[in-house]
C-alpha cells in the first residue's frame, strides 16, 4: 500500500481546499497542519492549484498533498508533474484512473451508485470516494459495507464536519473528506483559533 493511502487509512481523514483566491491557501493549510491534518487536497478549480501543491510540499514535507477535482487525463498528468502525492476525482473516470495507475500514483475515485462503486474498485481505485454523501443516508454506507461491498474501502465526502464525521465512520466508511467552511479563507485571528479548534474536534471524534 502506498504511503499516502496508508496514512489516510490510519488517520481516517482528508482535508479538501477549494478557494477562489490562492493567496489564502497558506493560512488555511497552516491551520489544518497545526490541527493535526496529514493529508489534504487542493482542487483543480482553485486558481494556481499546481503551484500551491508544489509550495505546500516544500513547506510541509511530512504532509501528503494531493490534487482534487481531476476530471481528465491532462489534469491528471499536470498534477502528477507538479508532484501531487495522490489524485481525487469527483466522478468515475477510467481515463484518470489509467493515468494514475501507469504512474503508480494513488487515486481516490468518485462514485455514488453501487454500479459506479464496483466499477471503480474493479478498475483499481485505491479508495472509493462516495460523493456527494449529503445526498444519501448513513444507512446507505452501512448497506454497502455490511453487504456486497464489505471489502471495498469507501470515503464519505459531502457536508462532512465535526458534528457528523463519526457517524460516517461508524456507518462503515474508512475515511471522511471535509471542506466547505472548515477550509474556507480565514479572515481573522479569532477565526483561526475557532477553525483550528473545530478541526481538532473533528479529528478527535474519529480517532
Amino acid at each position: 500500500m502506498h504511503e499516502a493511502i496508508a496514512e489516510i487509512h490510519k488517520t481516517k481523514i482528508v482535508a479538501i481546499i477549494r478557494v477562489k483566491d490562492s493567496s489564502t491557501i497558506g493560512l488555511i493549510a497552516k491551520c489544518l497542519v497545526e490541527a493535526g491534518i496529514t493529508a489534504l487536497e487542493i482542487t483543480s478549480n482553485t486558481p494556481d492549484y499546481l503551484d500551491s501543491i508544489t509550495q505546500l510540499q516544500t513547506k510541509y514535507p511530512s504532509i501528503f498533498i494531493g490534487a482534487g477535482t481531476i476530471t481528465n487525463d491532462k489534469l491528471a498528468k499536470d498534477a502528477i508533474s507538479a508532484g501531487a502525492h495522490f489524485l481525487v476525482t469527483p466522478n468515475t473516470s477510467r481515463q484518470v484512473l489509467d493515468v494514475a495507475k501507469s504512474t503508480q500514483t494513488p487515486i481516490l475515485v468518485g462514485a455514488l451508485t453501487p454500479t459506479e462503486i464496483y466499477q471503480a474498485y474493479e478498475w483499481g481505485a485505491d479508495l472509493i470516494k462516495v460523493f456527494p454523501t449529503n445526498s444519501v443516508t448513513y444507512d446507505y454506507i452501512t448497506s454497502l459495507t455490511s453487504g456486497p461491498f464489505n471489502d471495498i474501502p469507501l470515503v464519505a465526502v459531502g457536508s462532512v464536519d465535526e458534528n457528523n464525521a463519526k457517524k460516517w465512520i461508524e456507518s462503515g466508511a474508512v475515511c471522511v473528506g471535509f471542506g466547505g467552511e472548515l477550509t474556507s479563507p480565514i479572515l481573522s485571528a479569532e477565526e483561526y483559533i475557532t477553525r483550528k479548534s473545530r478541526i481538532i474536534s473533528l479529528i478527535k471524534s474519529i480517532s
